[in-house]
């Protein structure tokens, strides 16, 4: 190959390198974010009260996570947010947990002093009655806080939100039962969605399908969307299968004019965004839809046993399944546990390129 040869390979290379940059899409990369991400510690007269009934269940929920605004300052791209529905409002004012204490001469720790439980609208919590201490009463108040900080961060890396629409209690007396997620219910919440964090704030079903007839074909076929087009967004995902699923999919073929994603099932319309929670059993299955083009969130630990044990052998199978989402409620030390268990990615940072793609 003669000088002018080369020169015009090097720089056909160079070339290729920096269009290969310029197309990175947002399945392409890997993110940290956390699980039921609105949750502050329980307080300590409520955990001994859970823990006399089940002390294994009093290990699983003993871990807190800072506000959803700090968390994104620290670099997280993705949270969860439990939603339980209240439609008349003050169906979750008074915790079983709180009248236990009052009836025993305890000052339960301070709740809902803005009264926002009062008012009707979709409210946040992990357990009603026991698990309800939150950042975040509402769901309102949550995407208000999501766009005050994304406004504030236009350039951000888009951050992907699992929703779990709750409808069941602990079946214990004196807990308040749930209400159903209605067709009516999901559509009151896609509203909330599109008011208060807007439209365009929203990377939604409809954008990625774009001219195809489903989301399956437009993910095989044109993937999704180029990353430095989606700044500042964030993606949806509904945490829910079964009944749940078909009453938010009805009569929203390939979820058409949704706000949110949906947990995928294989060769479906809506197949996209996939949630597969054990990384260690499934991370064959994780890396050849991740590999098809799909997206993941899998999680790095859970019930605190991880953290407890100071084992990253979760994580180290999630980072290497490709999933593009990995959870955790550790992204901080818990020094109660009298270890530095944290999960990132060796150069402390929550998002990387995906080591798969």
């Amino acid at each position: 190959m003669n000088h002018i040869k080369y020169t015009l390979f090097l720089l056909a290379l160079i070339s290729a390198s920096c269009s290969q940059k310029q197309v990175l899409k947002l399945n392409q990369i890997q993110v940290i974010g956390s699980h039921n991400s609105y949750k502050r510690t329980i307080q300590p007269e409520v955990m001994k009260l859970i823990a006399e009934k089940d002390s294994a269940i009093a290990k699983t929920l003993d871990y807190s996570h800072i506000s959803l605004s700090q968390q994104l300052e620290m670099g997280l791209r993705n949270v969860e947010v439990d939603v339980v529905y209240d439609p008349e409002g003050g169906r979750y004012q008074h915790p079983w947990a709180n009248e236990q204490l009052k009836a025993h001469q305890i000052e339960p720790l301070p709740y809902d002093t803005l009264n926002e439980m009062s008012a009707p609208g979709f409210k946040v919590m992990h357990i009603p009655d026991l698990d309800f201490r939150t950042w975040n009463y509402t769901f309102k108040s949550a995407l208000l806080e999501l766009k005050k900080w994304s406004d504030e961060h236009p350039d951000h890396t888009p951050v992907v939100i699992t929703v779990n629409a709750k409808a069941s209690n602990f079946p214990a007396e004196g807990f308040i039962p749930l209400l159903a997620f209605s067709d009516t219910a999901f559509n009151l919440l896609d509203k909330e969605l599109f008011d208060y964090l807007t439209a365009d704030k929203l990377i939604t079903p409809d954008d990625v399908r774009g001219k195809y007839s489903s989301l399956k074909e437009a993910v095989l076929k044109q993937g999704w969307p180029e990353l430095d087009r989606v700044k500042g967004k964030f993606l949806f995902v509904l945490d829910e299968g079964g009944t749940k699923r078909e009453i938010y999919l009805k009569d929203h073929e390939s979820l058409a004019g949704r706000a949110m994603f949906v947990k995928s099932e294989p060769n479906q319309s809506y197949t996209s965004f996939f949630i597969i929670n054990d990384p260690v059993a499934y991370k064959d299955s994780i890396q050849a839809l991740v590999k098809q083009g799909y997206m993941v969130r899998t999680r790095a630990d859970a019930d605190t046993k991880e953290a407890r044990n100071n084992d990253y052998s979760r994580f180290e199978a999630a980072k290497e399944s490709g999933a593009q989402v990995i959870t955790t409620d550790y992204y901080l030390p818990d020094a109660r546990l009298g270890n530095d268990y944290h999960i990132s990615f060796p150069d402390s940072s929550k998002e990387r390129l995906n080591p798969l793609l």
